[in-house]
């Protein structure tokens, strides 16, 4: 009788958590501060809500392509590497034998074993083993450029939503403040949650996002009034 004791490990949500994270973060900052950087330039409220949803779209579509473009560029290496891990086996079994029973003996066991134990793997399946012990290609961590570049746009779109809701229902009198305030609450918010997830401090995720949301704001507000001063 075979028993699996299924655990649930935080690795596990690291192929697609980084991706959405960093999508939802982006999208929150770059929006907020694009929307402050024209309002701080006296644009009218249609124009602020216009450079906002343009904003949206172009971002989730630069993040999609940029997650897809790097994410496939890991993929490419995998599948290289599999590749030719494919003709060293074909060509030197004995060879890439010793090679994973000497893997086996760098982390503790010893030599009669790991050769066991190299024996009984690549009996069963032999790319797997040197795929996952020799290169660290694992089924978790393998990469997934579509899956990638789907979470980087959604989670953008979905972030970068949050601002322009703001923007919508906000008074034009208060509007810098408005989304300055909700930006960061969003922020602090995503950071706390992220944290959690990751298995991180809580407190630290949510300062060290809001921080750098903070100061993008700041400098783009800043610009805004520069140079619709200037104007």
């Amino acid at each position: 009788m075979s028993y699996r004791h299924r655990e649930r490990h935080v690795i596990e949500h690291m192929s697609w958590l980084r991706a959405a994270v960093l999508g939802a973060n982006d999208g929150i900052v770059s929006t907020a501060s694009l929307v402050m950087g024209v309002a701080a330039a006296h644009a009218s409220p249609p124009a602020i809500l216009v450079a906002g949803t343009a904003g949206l779209v172009a971002g989730a579509m630069s993040m999609a392509a940029g997650e897809y473009v790097s994410v496939h560029s890991q993929a490419d290496s995998e599948k290289a590497d599999r590749a030719r891990e494919v003709e060293e086996l074909a060509n030197d079994t004995e060879g890439e034998h010793r090679e994973l029973a000497a893997i086996y003996v760098g982390r503790g066991l010893d030599p009669q074993l790991a050769r066991q134990v190299a024996d009984q793997l690549m009996a069963h399946d032999a790319l797997d083993a040197h795929g996952r012990d020799e290169l660290g290609i694992t089924e978790t961590l393998k990469a997934r450029p579509l899956q990638a570049a789907t979470a980087s746009a959604i989670s953008f779109a979905a972030g970068a939503a949050l601002p322009i809701l703001v923007v919508a229902l906000a008074p034009a009198a208060g509007l810098l403040g408005w989304v300055f305030i909700t930006a960061l609450f969003f922020l602090a918010a995503l950071g706390g949650m992220a944290a959690r997830i990751g298995g991180a401090n809580v407190r630290v995720g949510a300062a060290r996002i809001t921080l750098w949301g903070a100061l993008a704001m700041a400098v783009t507000t800043a610009v805004g009034m520069l140079f619709g001063g200037a104007g």
